[in-house]
């Protein structure tokens, strides 16, 4: 019997919540279960697992899914869930403006050097004459 790790899942209508479970591969998604090993619940940030029966179904040989996979390695870690801030991309028109801000920073530093570059160079100047 070809046995995985995986999610399943429960709750209601746009309130999703997810049981991880171990179960026949050929089974559907929300089907019977051999055993409920933890949840995970992404509207609460919350996930539960079972370490010691992940260890035992793997030993068994049985496939983990990549959402659990990377549950599991939040749990081993110790990371929780709520801690963690993804960064805010900023949008295309927020990217051209920091890019247009930067450039004239830029083209104003370069002519601050260049003023500067030429008074050191009329300050020189008179000294040698």
């Amino acid at each position: 019997m070809a046995v995985k790790i995986r999610l399943k899942r429960t709750g209601t209508r746009n309130a999703s919540c997810f049981r991880v479970v171990v179960m026949d591969k050929r089974m559907a998604r929300d089907g019977r279960a051999i055993e409920e090993i933890g949840f995970y619940n992404p509207r609460a940030k919350e996930e539960r697992v079972d370490l010691a029966r992940v260890d035992y179904w793997v030993g068994c040989g049985a496939e983990v899914s990549e959402t659990c996979a990377q549950i599991i390695d939040r749990i081993r870690k110790g990371v929780v869930l709520k801690d963690i801030v993804k960064p805010v991309k900023p949008s295309k028109k927020q990217q051209e403006k920091m890019r247009q801000e930067a450039e004239a920073k830029a083209a104003a530093e370069a002519e601050a050097k260049a003023a500067a570059e030429a008074a050191a160079a009329e300050a020189a100047a008179p000294a040698e004459a």
